[in-house]
């Protein structure tokens, strides 16, 4: 199941959709029309936990492709947001989680060489959450340094807290696509939250797809390009901490709950491990894709 946040129009509040097809069908519409109540909010749907899933499931079976009128809209002619668009903690960033990204780190950005004994987490603040399409923003006075990151974010829907490797999968909602920015000229003192978390660095889409779709995260392609040029590929396989270590381990001391949103990590090929750098600067297009889930494309402008 595809589950995404969109706008009828620019006016129009945010509501939750399922896509079927090329159609975003309103999923609190046809709970109505079924007698069956549903969110209008990806949160709320979130918290109320696997049923929720399981019904609108039913609810699309019953329907057999007979929508609403004004619940099923084309999904060229809606806007869709982030599928969380402000979520209610900071978004959850693990660093130096694929082998050769350490290396190419080590080389240019004065991190140990040495692989991490233990996940290394930051994490970015909901104002840099930003819809798919919406622009990247390069300030020039902050940064000449703006690198790209393209990564798997799992999306927690049960609360978590100190759960074991062997059922940690199962507090997962579902995974989407992040592209975590990031400023390296903005790191201080060895911590990372000014470098990755200003406005616009944390793109994210351009849905949610449930977890029962996806019974292992290790095994889904992902790359990255700028205008046009591949950046990065590689493979979840290759992550050091798995998914499922990640939130085993986050958990041991944080609590995690329905909607909190951990950002994977990124696989060697960003602009600070290259020879000679690369950097995004504004008339750049990134785009990037987790196979399997979807497709972001965002310009990266002045501002």
């Amino acid at each position: 199941m595809r589950l995404v946040t969109y706008r009828r129009s620019i006016e129009a509040e945010a509501r939750l959709g399922v896509l079927v097809d090329d159609l975003v069908v309103d999923v609190a519409i046809l709970g109505e029309r079924a007698g069956s109540p549903m969110p209008s909010r990806m949160l709320d749907f979130i918290r109320l936990g696997p049923v929720a899933v399981t019904e609108l499931g039913h609810l699309l079976q019953e329907a057999g492709g007979r929508w609403p009128v004004d619940g099923a809209l084309p999904l060229a002619g809606v806007t869709l947001l982030a599928p969380i668009p402000r979520p209610d903690k900071n978004v959850f960033g693990i660093g130096l989680n694929y082998i050769d990204h350490v290396a190419e780190s080590a080389a240019a950005l004065d991190t140990s060489p040495d692989l991490p004994k233990q996940p290394v987490i930051f994490s970015k603040p909901p104002t840099s959450v930003i819809a798919p399409g919406e622009p990247i923003v390069h300030r020039a006075d902050i940064t000449q340094q703006l690198d790209w990151e393209v990564e798997l974010a799992a999306i927690i829907g049960t609360t978590a807290q100190r759960v074991t490797r062997e059922n940690a999968l199962s507090h997962v909602f579902g995974y989407t696509v992040l592209i975590d920015m990031s400023a390296r000229d903005c790191r201080r003192a060895g911590q990372w939250i000014y470098s990755k978390g200003q406005d616009s660095y944390c793109p994210m889409g351009p849905c949610i797809v449930t977890a029962d779709e996806i019974p292992d995260p290790q095994t889904l392609d992902l790359w990255l390009t700028v205008n046009g040029v591949e950046k990065q590929r590689n493979n979840t396989s290759h992550m050091l901490f798995k998914v499922d270590e990640l939130i085993a381990d986050i958990s041991q001391g944080i609590t995690l709950e329905p909607g909190d949103i951990i950002a994977t990590g990124t696989p060697e090929g960003v602009g600070a491990g290259r020879n000679p750098q690369e950097w995004v600067w504004p008339g750049d297009v990134i785009e990037a894709e987790v196979v399997g889930i979807g497709k972001l494309r965002h310009p990266v402008v002045a501002g």
